[in-house]
């Protein structure tokens, strides 16, 4: 059997080198749509080069109508017998950050070869919020081994807190737990306090801060709260390749939606449980993302003169390889395939 994954890895690790580079661009410059816009542009080009029948099954841009990439686009050249990819993607995960010049922001894709009989391979969750708990491997182990212990998103926080502590032989005051810093999430934020756990709050971007537990070097031991339903899709995929779990449920913002999920007949995931292998199916995905700026799971981009250099994390769930990537780019000489111009530029022109 062919193995698409490995021939279109690279390709993939292209597009969000690529949309990284000229998102960095619009660093603090106060334009998020400007800078979500070129990321696009740049992942949308290096698409038009690949030999692949991609259908983006979870975009952007739905919850605050920014420029995206939308679910059901084709992308690829669609060649008779090219490869069948669903991708899901963030271009810029924390827009909010680029536009202010913060750290924690990413571009990153998730690409997933379905499985048959399997209506898409990534989950497209018909809300626009989960409620998410993610943790290390060994956290994941033990709960595969006793589904009786509280590691679950439905468990209350300071229970999650303990159980962790101790499967990873930590003090209570030792763990450290990230939180989107948004007033939904306050229940979550007082429960760390009141159990004396370390907190670091993020303003954007729950992408790379999801995935992080599954990071050793990034010492952050649980993300919970609410963020962004396709982001969670995203670091399902992510935390599958490195092995870390993830738990996700869905999370009405208020009682409106609750009533249209309800009339268009999806009241019964209301109550469901998603665990990461829900919502990135199969062992036929792999993961790219490169850093925008500095965040738990990426250095982001640094320029000196006309060298950018680039940090980015390319992994399979199917081989659990983990590749970090460091490149050193020279604008001089490299070209950027860009959708908007249907040509190969150079940015310093």
């Amino acid at each position: 059997m062919i193995d698409s994954e490995r021939i279109f890895e690279m390709d993939f690790l292209r597009a969000t080198e690529g949309a990284a580079i000229v998102a960095h661009r619009w660093m603090g410059r106060g334009e998020k749509e400007a800078a979500d816009a070129a990321a696009c542009d740049a992942i949308r080009g290096m698409f038009d080069l690949m030999e692949m029948r991609g259908e983006v099954v979870i975009g952007e841009g739905i919850k605050d109508e920014a420029p995206g990439i939308f679910k059901g686009e084709k992308v690829g050249t669609w060649a008779e017998g090219a490869p069948q990819f669903h991708i899901a993607l963030d271009p810029v995960d924390g827009t909010t950050n680029v536009s202010k010049g913060m750290a924690n922001s990413v571009s990153c894709i998730a690409a997933a070869i379905p499985v048959d009989g399997e209506a898409s391979a990534l989950e497209d969750i018909p809300a626009f919020y989960l409620e998410k708990l993610s943790y290390p491997e060994k956290v994941r182990q033990a709960f595969i081994a006793d589904p009786k212990l509280p590691i679950s998103v439905e468990a209350p926080t300071e229970e999650v807190i303990k159980i962790t502590a101790k499967i990873l032989q930590k003090d209570i005051r030792d763990i450290v737990v990230m939180i989107l810093d948004r007033p939904r999430n306050q229940p979550y934020i007082d429960a760390v306090r009141r159990i004396g756990a370390k907190l670091r709050m993020i303003s954007d971007g729950d992408i790379a801060a999801a995935i992080a537990p599954a990071l050793p070097e990034s010492n952050i031991d649980l993300y919970i709260g609410i963020g962004g339903a396709p982001e969670g899709v995203l670091s399902a995929a992510g935390l599958r390749c490195l092995g870390g779990g993830l738990q996700a449920k869905i999370w009405p913002k208020d009682n409106l939606e609750k009533r249209v999920l309800i009339a268009e007949g999806y009241g019964h995931l209301l109550d469901r449980v998603y665990l990461s292998k829900d919502l990135a199916k199969g062992d036929r995905i792999l993961f790219s993302a490169t850093g925008i700026s500095d965040s738990p799971l990426l250095r982001g981009v640094e320029v000196n003169g006309n060298v950018a250099r680039t940090h980015s994390v390319l992994m399979r769930v199917k081989s659990r390889t983990v590749r970090s990537i460091k490149a050193a780019h020279d604008l001089s000489k490299k070209t950027f395939r860009l959708r908007s111009k249907k040509a190969e530029v150079l940015l310093l022109d």
